[in-house]
């Protein structure tokens, strides 16, 4: 039986084109018909759900720049590494609002860092609401894949992740399976927390290629299991009761030989199916920067290797989702025509 396409999860939006989780990168990802969006969340200093990939947000933001906030500088340790720079929750939403997106990598695209400093930071529920409204204009059905960012690290701040999550999503409309929903995190008490609050939809469990979850390791020290053992058959059947599926970094997809040449696609994805759970797997970019050695083009990182051959290991390997930078490319590629263009 031929498996069917892999459902196309705009990664933060379209950010290979506009700055990641701002408005116009979720606009454009909803209209150039991914299946869903990835939003990450952390923290305000007053509670409020902000979407940013990290809760230091110097690399995509102005606060570097605006002196009023100079003197919030300073040095966290997150999730057990040492971090210098601005963080959500030394912010009220307020003063968040007040900061502008920008794109987080300028030299590889900078198409997308022509819209710096125009859009505002947004809120998990102006997501949620925008990707309501895209469904409607569209008529069609557009899912929120929502990543909870550090949440061990939040908790130590007093904060109760996953019923702020599931008192949002269920304030927003979100929580009743009208609109497609799924929840992830590197960490999977939190995944258990959000489950046990009774919110029914998918729960994906992200692995690394390398490292360990910082829930666990705040909990067992260092005798938490590894993310690659998690990805092994043993470690898969120790979460297949916990979780209904896992996202993976491409790396544990994509094998190569001892020359370096890409191979058929690891055993990964056939062992979690094999136990009844979801694959996604981020990120596939078209970028050399991104792609294995064989795939590149040139010596310009920012060009577009040969990406159609990389991103045909993962569709052989028969993910059930892929996140991708470049919405139009993922989805002519991986649904509408199962090849796509190099050109696009």
């Amino acid at each position: 039986m031929r498996h069917r396409p892999p459902l196309v999860i705009g990664h933060r939006g379209a950010s290979g084109y506009r700055p990641e989780h701002s408005r116009s990168a979720y606009a454009l990802a909803c209209a150039m018909g991914v299946d869903a969006v990835e939003p990450d969340v952390v923290l305000s200093r007053d509670g409020v759900l902000v979407v940013r990939h990290e809760n230091e947000i110097s690399g995509t933001t102005d606060v570097a720049d605006r002196a009023e906030f100079a003197s919030r500088r300073t040095t966290k340790t997150i999730d057990g590494d040492e971090v210098r720079g601005w963080f959500t929750e030394d912010f009220t939403w307020a003063e968040l609002q007040t900061l502008r997106c920008r794109e987080r990598l300028p030299g590889l695209r900078p198409t997308s860092a022509s819209f710096d400093d125009e859009q505002s930071v947004l809120r998990l529920r102006d997501v949620l609401d925008l990707v309501r409204d895209a469904s409607t204009e569209q008529d069609r059905p557009i899912g929120v894949v929502l990543e909870i960012k550090h949440a061990t690290y939040f908790a130590s701040l007093g904060w109760d992740v996953a019923t702020m999550v599931v008192d949002e999503l269920r304030d927003a409309g979100w929580a009743d399976g009208t609109f497609p929903l799924t929840v992830e995190s590197f960490e999977r008490t939190v995944l258990s927390g959000i489950r046990e609050r009774g919110l029914r939809c998918p729960l994906v469990y992200l692995l690394e290629a390398s490292g360990q979850p910082a829930d666990l390791v705040a909990a067992l020290g260092a005798d938490a299991p590894t993310y690659r053992h998690t990805a092994t058959p043993a470690g898969l059947d120790g979460i297949a009761d916990l979780v209904d599926g896992i996202s993976v970094d491409k790396r544990m997809i994509l094998t190569s030989d001892a020359r370096g040449r890409a191979v058929d696609p690891s055993s990964v994805v056939a062992d979690a199916h094999a136990r009844g759970l979801l694959v996604f797997t981020w990120t596939c970019r078209p970028e050399n920067a991104f792609l294995l050695p064989e795939f590149r083009e040139g010596r310009d990182r920012a060009a577009h290797g040969d990406w159609p051959a990389e991103w045909q290991i993962i569709r052989d390997a028969e993910v059930d989702g892929v996140f991708v930078d470049h919405p139009d490319l993922g989805v002519a590629f991986f649904r509408d025509t199962g090849r796509g263009s190099r050109d696009g």
